[in-house]
C-alpha cells in the first residue's frame, strides 16, 4: 500500500507518517522542503510547492496512491491534482468556517452577531459568502472535495482542525505564555477573566482521527468531521496549566473585551480575546469512528511545553511573526496600571449593599409548620 502526504512536517505530520508506516504503507511526502524534517530515512521527499495546480501535476505523473492525506498547501489544487493518482482523499481544513470565528475579535463583526450554538454541529451554522476572502476559499474548497466524491473521482473524508498546539506547530500559542514567564512576568492580562472556552487539537489527537478514517474508509466516506481534544478548558485554566508545568503562578489582570482592540500592543494568543466560546461538536467521530484522546490534555500541555522549552522560537523569527504577539511589555505595564487603578476606584466608589442570602425554600421546624 502506497500513502501520498501533503505536508509531513508540521504539527500532525510527523504522527501521521508514523502511523501510516506502523500501517504497513509505503510513505511519500510532498512539501516544499523548507521546514524541519525529522521523518524517517525511508519516507520517500518530494519537493515541490503545494499551493499551485501545476507544479502538482508535474510532481504526480505517472504515480498512483491507495491514499492521499492532504494537510497543507491549496487544497482544492490538490483536489484537482490527484484525480486520476489515488482513490481516497482525506484532507483537512480549519473551525474559520463557522459563523464569525476568524474575524470574531472584531467588535464590527461580533457585536451585531449571534454566537454559532455550542458546541457547534459539522453541519449548519456556516460563515456566510463574502465576509471574508480567506474563509470563502475554505468554504468553496468544502464544497468542491465533497462534489468530487459525489461524482466518484475518490472516496473523501474532510477533518475541520480546532486551533492546534503542540510540536511543531508554527504559531505555537503556549509561546506566548511561557516567553512571558522565561523573562519574569509575574502579571498577566487576562481578557473576560479567562472565562471564554475555546476548544484546541494536539497534533498527535488530530493526527489520530485522521488514521481512524483511513483504516474506516466505509464508515468515513464523505464525510466531514470536527475534531478537537475531548477536554475543553476556559482560558484562565489553560494559562494557568502552562504557567504550572513551569512552576510558575501568575497573578491575573482582569480586562473587558469591550476595550480591547488590535495593535493595543500586547496580542497573546487569538483565543484570549475572543468574546464568547468557541466549542465544536465531536459528537460525530466519536461515535462514528470511536474517537478518544490518545494524549489526555493535561500531558499533551506538558508535553508542548516541554518541547518549546528545547526548540524555542527565534525572537522576532517565524513562529513569533505567526503569533502577531509583539512582546511588548512596557505597553502592557502601562495597560496593566490602568487596568488595576480602574478597578480599585469602582471598588471604592461602588455603594456597599448588605446581602443576606435566603434560600427560597421553606424550612418547617415541626410537623405542619407551612411557613
Amino acid at each position: 500500500m502506497k500513502a501520498l502526504i501533503i505536508g509531513g512536517t508540521g504539527f500532525t505530520g510527523p504522527y501521521i507518517v508514523d502511523g501510516l508506516l506502523e500501517r504497513g504503507y509505503q510513505v511519500t511526502v510532498l512539501n516544499r522542503g523548507v521546514h524541519r524534517d525529522d521523518l524517517p530515512p525511508e519516507v520517500e521527499r518530494i519537493h515541490t510547492d503545494p499551493h499551485w495546480l501545476e507544479s502538482l501535476k508535474e510532481a504526480l505523473e505517472g504515480r498512483t496512491f491507495d491514499v492521499v492525506v492532504s494537510t497543507y498547501g491549496r487544497l482544492r489544487h490538490v483536489a484537482e491534482a490527484i484525480k486520476g493518482h489515488t482513490q481516497r482523499l482525506v484532507s483537512v481544513g480549519g473551525e474559520a468556517v463557522f459563523k464569525g470565528w476568524l474575524k470574531v475579535t472584531d467588535p464590527n463583526v461580533f457585536q451585531n452577531q449571534e454566537p454559532s450554538p455550542i458546541p457547534v454541529p459539522e453541519e449548519g451554522f456556516l460563515e456566510e459568502m463574502g465576509v471574508d476572502h480567506f474563509v470563502d476559499r475554505m468554504l468553496e474548497t468544502e464544497r468542491l472535495i465533497m462534489q468530487a466524491h459525489k461524482e466518484g473521482h475518490y472516496n473523501v473524508t474532510h477533518f475541520r482542525y480546532a486551533m492546534g498546539y503542540g510540536p511543531r506547530h508554527l504559531a505555537p500559542p503556549e509561546w506566548c505564555i511561557i516567553r512571558r514567564i522565561l523573562e519574569g512576568r509575574k502579571q498577566f492580562i487576562l481578557p473576560q477573566g479567562g472565562q471564554v472556552i475555546v476548544c484546541k487539537g494536539y497534533g498527535e489527537n488530530e493526527a489520530h482521527a485522521l488514521l481512524l478514517a483511513i483504516d474506516d474508509p466505509d464508515a468515513s466516506a464523505g464525510q466531514i468531521y470536527n475534531i478537537s481534544d475531548e477536554t475543553k478548558m476556559p482560558n484562565r485554566e489553560w494559562v494557568r496549566a502552562v504557567a504550572a508545568v513551569m512552576n510558575h503562578e501568575f497573578e491575573f489582570v482582569d480586562m473587558p473585551l469591550s476595550i480591547v482592540r488590535p495593535g493595543y500592543g500586547y496580542a497573546y494568543p487569538s483565543a484570549l480575546t475572543y468574546p464568547y466560546h468557541q466549542i465544536m461538536d465531536i459528537t460525530k467521530v466519536r461515535e462514528q469512528l470511536a474517537y478518544r484522546d490518545k494524549v489526555p490534555t493535561e500531558k499533551a500541555i506538558e508535553k508542548s511545553v516541554e518541547w518549546l522549552l528545547e526548540n524555542r522560537p527565534e525572537p522576532g523569527g517565524e513562529e513569533e511573526r505567526n503569533l502577531m504577539d509583539p512582546f511588548d511589555y512596557a505597553t502592557e505595564d502601562r495597560l496593566i496600571h490602568v487596568l488595576t487603578s480602574t478597578w480599585e476606584r469602582l471598588r471604592d466608589e461602588a455603594p456597599a449593599v448588605k446581602y443576606d442570602w435566603a434560600h427560597p425554600y421553606p424550612h418547617p421546624k415541626r410537623p405542619g409548620d407551612l411557613k
